[in-house]
């Protein structure tokens, strides 16, 4: 099982959108793929809540664990051999709880807005990963390619992904549906992004296996 925490220490810069689209992206692909909601706002359990009433329970496509961040370790104890992937949304805050999620990830996405504030306050996030030799990415979230300072914003900025999510009303959209845009349309530009961004994922998971196994042959 990989886990990837989605981790910003700011607040509205799209983390529960990012791990709710993640999640059911990489369970289209075949992945068998657990959610845990570990921030006290729940947004992410608001969604899932949406999401069983559309679905039915047990048809949701991935499962869901909320909990509490200290019981994180038992979480993933239990989850490990049921599932692909783990995706933990985190507080928005670095303290404790966050920190033990990064530390159990084997990639950290940070989503962020390209703005000199959200910049800033991605610093600490990244720092941490980084402490904790963390292979960490930033998302950058409602993206316009052709702004002028967002080009100079992510240009300084080397963990940036390739793919990003563009400013589209369709992700809160269907996040009000408790879906996600590859299920609302999956031919739009959004569901688009979303499955550029799982691809790159699926990639860096891929690389960093390869290396870890090369590693322990040579060993």
């Amino acid at each position: 099982m990989k886990i990837i925490t989605i981790a910003q220490q700011k607040g509205g810069a799209g983390k529960t959108t990012v791990a709710a689209h993640v999640a059911v992206s990489l369970m289209q692909t075949g992945k068998r793929v657990g959610l845990v909601d570990i921030d006290p706002q729940g947004s992410l359990t608001a969604w899932y809540s949406l999401r069983e009433k559309k679905f039915g329970k047990g048809f949701t496509g991935v499962a869901f664990i909320a909990g509490a961040g200290w019981r994180l370790d038992s979480i993933i104890a239990q989850a490990k051999d049921n599932y692909d992937f783990l995706v933990i949304d985190s507080p928005p805050h670095t303290e404790t709880e966050s920190k033990a999620a990064i530390r159990a990830a084997d990639l950290v996405l940070v989503p962020m807005q390209p703005s000199p504030a959200d910049a800033w306050a991605t610093k600490s996030t990244l720092e941490f990963a980084r402490s904790e030799k963390k292979l960490v990415k930033i998302v950058l979230n409602r993206f316009n390619p052709n702004s002028v300072m967002a080009k100079k914003i992510t240009a300084s900025l080397k963990e940036c992904l390739d793919s990003h999510l563009g400013n589209r009303v369709a992700f809160s959209n269907c996040f009000m549906q408790g879906v996600c845009a590859t299920e609302s349309d999956p031919h739009s530009q959004a569901a688009t992004e979303v499955k550029q961004l799982t691809d790159e994922i699926l990639a860096l998971v891929k690389a960093k296996q390869v290396k870890n196994d090369k590693i322990l042959e040579e060993v």
